[in-house]
């Protein structure tokens, strides 16, 4: 697992055990990306399609899909439907390319447009965290329960993590 913040985007690359097409559908079917993210899930994997993560009941994170390029590329934008958040709906971007490596897929997320080194910190803590359990769900294992599942599980775990950053 590789993880990198830039001035305009933080990056995060991690191998799955799985085919490409496999891994797919863990970004755009809420059966399957419920198992590696998020309580529950309203997606429409088409451009302008609604994407909606409810990370634990208090923590939303929503958008829209706008690219979908099956099985290499889905783009979606990305923010959080708590008012007090710098990051609101659509204000951010995530880009999630896939491409074979050896018997497995090559994940890259790159997540640009967000507004402040803080919130990008936040964001690349976050991402670190779920794509080690989509490592697992991808690759037909089980990532455990999720720590996040809750709020006080998730600020938790986010003040952990601010204090390793």
């Amino acid at each position: 697992m590789a993880g990198a913040e830039t001035e305009a985007a933080v990056e995060v690359e991690v191998r799955i055990d799985a085919a490409p097409e496999t891994v797919f559908d863990f970004f755009t079917d809420p059966a399957k990306m419920v198992q590696w993210m998020g309580r529950s899930h309203e997606l429409d994997p088409r451009p302008g399609g609604v994407f909606r993560c409810d990370i634990n009941g208090r923590d939303v994170a929503s958008g829209t899909y706008i690219e979908l390029e099956p099985p290499r590329r889905v783009v979606f934008t990305w923010g959080w439907e708590s008012a007090d958040n710098a990051t609101q709906p659509g204000a951010s971007t995530v880009e999630v390319t896939l491409g074979p490596d050896g018997g497995g897929t090559r994940v890259r997320i790159v997540h640009r447009d967000l507004p402040s080194d803080e919130s990008r910190a936040a964001h690349a803590h976050g991402w670190d965290h779920y794509t080690q359990r989509l490592a697992l769900a991808a690759a037909g294992r089980d990532p455990g329960a999720d720590p996040w599942a809750t709020p006080p599980g998730a600020d938790a775990e986010f003040e952990q993590g601010k204090r390793a950053h």
